[in-house]
């Protein structure tokens, strides 16, 4: 999969054509045209071959080698736009003078002098997209804007309204000169996220530091990170402490404190000390890479709305270009008294507004500034299909520990059994948990008095969903929940008051006693919870942690149903019953992203919760979350519904207008000089309300 800049890209209906053309072809497996960024992501046997379709397709657009600092929109508006504001402006003067004697240049003889100023200022101003219409006729391309416009002015000129041809093809030049200043400023908004990246590393060798590219660096090598420089790989520190900006990263404003044996992240900026960073991962394998990758392919995943846009458009401009060739032909037949030269300039008024322009360019960047405006909060969705899912949600479902909780787990208790003591106990758990890293795994030996681990330790089987049994000094120890001591027929007392993950213990078949392990609830997991009440979602806790435990954080948060004990198929099997029960809604699991895959893969939108340093959560969730904070699901949620109401108040506002300006032009009361408006006006308002969503606080 490669992806590639795209030159003189002009409107979204292009990238859909492009798209849709490059796909039919037969060595190409996939291909997604970005509008938004001027890209397309392609996996193609023959390149040579996507190139010449692309010139059938769009004449003047070509693709090149993908380079972010070419994709990046520098400059000043007006130095890249000069050439059309001195069209327009000459096409201006033309017109003004035009229409101010006209009386005279209408007395010349066969009206010369009228035809060759407006004629001069048409062709001025209109030049370039008559000649863009001639070469997608001769591609095939017949009913695009270019072609609307063109022949609405065409048959302007032929019934003698020689200045409203003018005015019709300025005004839509002008449009699309604000148009295009609209929507790079949407870009540069957009690849202000993409320059993260940073430019170089500094490489310490021998003590020598020498500044390289990031790409050139492997793990384990050393870096410097100067105060005010991004932090270009994901490492270790070794040395120094400092204050680090995560904010391009996570969206939190607040300065975090980074010391020896911390782990930091690309795209982090160093604020004060002065760090030496061991490499952990390639700049391939960094969460800045990996950031970039989501952020630039998110577009590849099409809302509906937006498939069906693209799709209405194809259709609906041969629909209009017919309705408004009966409409010129029709009434004058039919009906006495009517005459063409009226009938044609109503048809030329309806060709004018029906451009679906505003559609077309306003919702693909709605979509992209949705996923945009969640990035800068610290949530990477990976597709505007998942944007318009999020809007449908029903259902919030919680993996506990990890989620919901810090994970940090402190032993709490220990209550031995018969003749063994605590520190008994918590030895033989110890030593039987000494391989395993999962973090309560990690608090018992924390807690041991002996995790020095000084005896014999032996074979050591991990059972899944029950825990560990070991050789441990030769004797056979169990560790984990009450399942395993039901599995290995071991009589135990149950713990049924104590609040906590407990592990049950068993040395030789003898029950030992259990240790109760607690864990904490996150500053913002209530925050979470209420948020989601708010908007009427129901809240579920799945885990596999004890029922005891689970039973009362979900009585602390408030939680609607909460299942325990799980296994992760039982995970899979639960998520399917809640998504049966929804019907129409949507389900979200947000989970820790490494040990709940399956049922992030299964659920109607997976979350990943703080796990972007995880190959397992970036690759199977759809929203992965930068921060380990669970009030994230409800802010993704919040964002999605603001993105969709924007796309659907340009839908209605776009399509309501034009619906308003078609009735009045058949009826013979709008112009075309009030066309115009009710296309690029239209066009350019629909603009500005998606860059909104970007630009949301």
């Amino acid at each position: 999969m490669e992806k590639y800049h795209i030159k003189n890209l002009d409107c979204a209906s292009c990238a859909a054509r492009i798209e849709e053309g490059v796909r039919k072809l037969e060595d190409v497996k996939f291909v997604s045209v970005n509008f938004a960024t001027e890209s397309m992501t392609l996996d193609t046997g023959n390149l040579e071959n996507v190139r010449q379709k692309i010139k059938e397709i769009e004449p003047d657009a070509e693709i090149e080698e993908f380079s972010r600092k070419k994709q990046l929109i520098t400059g000043s508006e007006i130095a890249e736009n000069q050439r059309t504001i001195i069209q327009a402006l000459a096409g201006l003067i033309l017109l003004v003078g035009g229409l101010l004697f006209r009386e005279e240049l209408r007395n010349t003889p066969f009206r010369i002098l009228d035809y060759l100023v407006f004629g001069l200022a048409y062709l001025v101003v209109g030049r370039n997209v008559i000649v863009l219409a001639v070469k997608n006729i001769i591609h095939g391309q017949v009913f695009s804007e270019y072609f609307l416009m063109t022949i609405a002015t065409l048959g302007a000129i032929a019934i003698g309204e020689l200045p409203e041809a003018v005015a019709v093809m300025l005004f839509y030049v002008v449009g699309e000169f604000f148009q295009d200043i609209s929507v790079n400023r949407s870009r540069r908004s957009i690849q202000s996220l993409l320059e993260l990246k940073p430019d170089y590393a500094n490489l310490s060798v021998d003590g020598q530091v020498t500044r390289v590219s990031p790409e050139s660096v492997k793990p384990g090598d050393v870096i410097v990170v100067r105060a005010g420089e991004k932090i270009p790989l994901d490492g270790n520190v070794t040395a120094g402490e400092s204050f680090v900006d995560t904010s391009a990263l996570t969206g939190e404003s607040v300065p975090r404190k980074i010391k020896e044996n911390d782990e930091v992240l690309s795209g982090m900026i160093n604020q004060s000390g002065l760090l030496t960073v061991t490499v952990t991962k390639s700049f391939g394998d960094s969460s800045i890479s990996k950031i970039l990758e989501l952020v630039e392919n998110a577009s590849s995943r099409k809302a509906e709305t937006e498939k069906f846009i693209t799709t209405f458009a194809r259709y609906y401009t041969p629909v209009v270009v017919i309705a408004a060739l009966l409409l010129a032909t029709l009434p004058p037949l039919l009906f006495a008294g009517q005459t063409f030269s009226d009938w044609i300039y109503r048809a030329l008024v309806v060709l004018v507004v029906s451009c679906p322009c505003a559609l077309v360019i306003s919702i693909p960047l709605g979509y992209f500034g949705g996923i945009g405006a969640a990035s800068r909060k610290g949530i990477l969705i990976k597709g505007s299909n998942f944007l318009d899912a999020l809007t449908h949600v029903k259902t919030v479902v919680f993996d506990k520990t990890g989620t919901l909780t810090r994970g940090e787990f402190k032993v709490s208790e220990v209550l031995p059994s018969g003749s063994f003591s605590e520190v008994e106990v918590l030895k033989y758990a110890a030593h039987a948990e000494s391989h395993s890293n999962h973090p309560i795994a990690k608090s018992i030996l924390e807690a041991s008095v002996h995790n020095t681990l000084n005896l014999n330790i032996g074979q050591i089987e991990e059972i899944s969903g029950h825990g560990i049994k070991a050789t441990v000094d030769h004797k056979i120890i169990l560790a984990g929940n009450d399942k395993l001591m039901h599995r290995e027929n071991i009589r135990f007392s149950e713990n049924k008051e104590k609040r906590g993950t407990v592990v049950y213990v068993a040395v030789d078949n003898t029950y030992a006693g259990y240790i109760v392990i607690s864990d904490s609830l996150k500053p913002d997991a209530a925050e979470a919870v209420e948020k989601l009440k708010a908007k009427g979602i129901k809240t579920v806790i799945l885990t596999g942690d004890n029922r005891f435990a689970t039973e009362g954080m979900a009585a602390q948060l408030k939680i609607d149903r909460f299942y325990s004990e799980l296994m992760p198929e039982d995970k899979v099997k639960h998520i399917e019953m809640l998504m049966k029960e929804s019907k129409d809604g949507k389900v979200v699991f947000a989970g820790d992203g490494i040990n709940d895959a399956p049922v992030l893969a299964r659920a109607d939108v997976g979350i990943a919760m703080g796990a972007l340093g995880s190959d397992a959560a970036v690759e199977t969730a759809d929203v992965v979350l930068m921060t380990d904070s669970p009030s994230k699901v409800a802010e993704a949620i919040e964002i999605a519904n603001k993105t969709r109401n924007v796309v659907w108040q340009n839908i209605f506002f776009a399509l309501g207008v034009k619906l308003i300006f078609i009735v009045l032009g058949i009826a013979g009361i709008a112009t075309m000089w009030e066309a115009v408006f009710g296309d690029m006006g239209v066009a350019l308002i629909a603009v500005f309300n998606a860059m909104r969503v970007l630009k949301s606080k």
